[in-house]
């Protein structure tokens, strides 16, 4: 009997997961089917890459990244820290809870080195097709090979869609716009707030990316920042210079209108108005197709394509856990995928689908999405071999990080959290971080650190 096949579309956090529990496994002395990943960018790392480029890349590619100048963690690196592989392993000493991102992609990478997974990774290759025969029970995946410009086909038995849901921006229209003479763009396509100092700057939206940007851009200058929301305001105590508006109606040059009828006049407009599930290489039957949640439709266990579980999808979710949770989903994937576990039938697995989408469907608030989250990643990981995750000790850190950023939305970063693996306090970094105007990792890890703070 051939060797079966795995593609992995993603070597992103999600698409290392996967390389790195069937690595677990092979280490253990299982036999693991043959594996490639495909990667379009030039690096691992998924979105925590950072280029200055945007719309297209120098192969014509839709740039993934959504990465900026000055991005650091919104929420402590203790909430995301790998099983097997602590912050302080990788770093030699504790490091402050809100690492900028060069520090979390080294981070990420320091798992794939110690662990001698790259070989599988096929860099600027950007898969173009996947299609399903039901005949052969196959999968034909086809790529591009963007420095060579060619395009080959291979078959396979399993696919990983480990591509993200974080880099297609989702653009609405508003009235106006096409004719407003200031700058616009999606948060997709910001890079640094510098450019805004001395703005008044406007964020659409009310989620992480909106409040993340308008704290950048006041950190680095703007002189407001304007907050519109279509569901509820976010509610933070902010600066002065903040305000939180119904959603923006229309655009009469520069004035902004909006619902209750204020008019503020902007300088620059940032539409923060979140990402589509967007994967156009996959054939209509395979594809995805939901908004961002905790529990996207015809998924079982979040991972299994439920009218063909060969297919698996990994980090769909809307995210309160992270690094973690993508290994959760990839060690479960991969024992279904090696026998250790067996499916149940499709009108099992739908019903499973049903019940989860209900207990969502019940969620009210930040606390309750945590708490659901964090039964979710449970479920997972109770049948596998994945190291010991203490999920109730994540969970109460996240809602102390809440109840932190609903005390001072601009210092929460300053504070310290434990972790989870090692216990160690975390220090506290040398500089506030409204004060931190180098986000480099030499700048992070190289200055002297404070003693540890309590938590």
């Amino acid at each position: 009997m051939s060797q079966k096949r795995i593609a992995v579309i993603g070597a992103g956090p999600s698409g290392l997961a996967v390389l790195r529990a069937f690595e677990s496994a092979r280490r253990k002395g299982a036999e693991i089917p043959d594996i490639v990943c495909y990667e379009r960018q030039k690096d691992s790392g998924g979105i925590w890459n950072y280029t200055w480029r945007t719309g297209t890349d120098e192969y014509g590619e839709p740039v993934h990244a959504s990465m900026y100048r000055y991005l650091w963690s919104n929420g402590p690196k203790e909430c995301l820290e790998f099983s097997d592989y602590s912050f302080e392993e990788h770093f030699g000493r504790p490091i402050p809870s809100f690492p900028p991102r060069a520090v979390l992609h080294d981070y990420i990478k320091g798992r794939i080195e110690r662990n001698g997974i790259s070989h599988y990774i096929q860099l600027n290759t950007a898969v173009k097709s996947v299609t399903y025969n039901s005949d052969t029970d196959k999968f034909s995946v086809t790529v591009k090979d963007l420095k060579d410009d060619t395009l080959s086909t291979s078959e396979f038995d399993y696919v990983f869609g480990a591509s993200g849901h974080f880099s297609t921006p989702n653009i609405p229209e508003f009235p106006g716009l096409d004719k407003f003479t200031g700058r616009v763009l999606h948060s997709h396509d910001f890079r640094s707030a510098d450019e805004f100092a001395g703005k008044d700057v406007l964020c659409v939206g009310s989620s992480y990316s909106s409040e993340d940007i308008g704290i950048q851009c006041y950190k680095y200058g703007a002189k407001s920042v304007t907050f519109s929301w279509r569901t509820k305001p976010m509610g933070f105590k902010w600066p002065e210079s903040f305000s939180e508006l119904p959603l923006l109606e229309k655009l009469e040059g520069k004035t902004a209108t909006f619902k209750d009828g204020t008019k503020k006049d902007v300088d620059a407009i940032i539409l923060c108005t979140g990402y589509l599930h967007h994967h156009p290489f996959m054939e209509d039957s395979l594809r995805i197709k939901s908004r961002n949640r905790l529990y996207p439709g015809n998924l079982y266990k979040g991972i299994f394509w439920w009218s063909n579980p060969k297919l698996m999808y990994i980090g769909m979710q809307d995210q309160f856990y992270t690094f973690n949770m993508f290994d959760a989903q990839a060690w479960y994937a991969r024992d279904v995928v090696l026998g250790r576990i067996k499916l149940p039938n499709p009108g099992e697995m739908m019903d499973d689908i049903q019940k989860w989408t209900r207990d969502e469907e019940a969620v009210e608030d930040a606390s309750q999405a945590i708490d659901f989250q964090t039964e979710y990643v449970r479920d997972l990981i109770k049948p596998t071999d994945y190291p010991r995750l203490d999920v109730d000790g994540v969970a109460r850190m996240f809602k102390e990080w809440e109840h932190h950023k609903m005390e001072n939305i601009l210092t929460y970063r300053d504070r310290s959290h434990r972790s989870l693996l090692t216990g160690t306090v975390a220090p506290v970094h040398h500089t506030p971080w409204m004060k931190a105007l180098d986000d480099s990792m030499e700048a992070f890890l190289n200055q002297p650190q404070t003693k540890q703070a309590a938590e």
